[in-house]
């Protein structure tokens, strides 16, 4: 299993946009093919800032999703709201 950690930073007022289209995407991504697990959360200081912890079956299955149109319409309006780039990684459990 391959765990995904993206940490966002918004610009303050498009909040309220990311968190729309999250709500409103949130179980297509859940059910897209390969994925396990997909949380949200935010930053208990900066409300600005949000992470997203998603679990996959392996980086194929992740690829996978980041080539679908699905991705491709969620990132189109997600990132216009960035305050910064964001900063992903994955991971294992050991």
């Amino acid at each position: 299993m391959l765990i995904r950690v993206v940490r966002m930073t918004f610009i303050e007022n498009k909040v309220g946009e990311f968190l729309e289209n999250f709500e409103a995407n949130k179980e297509k991504i859940r059910n897209f093919q390969g994925c396990h697990h997909l949380e949200l959360w935010q930053d208990e200081n900066q409300k600005n800032i949000f992470t997203t912890y998603s679990h996959w079956v392996n980086e194929k299955a992740l690829n996978q999703y980041r080539d679908s149109e699905l991705f491709k319409s969620v990132w189109a309006v997600t990132k216009p709201l960035f305050a910064e780039k964001p900063i992903a990684f994955s991971s294992k459990k050991m």
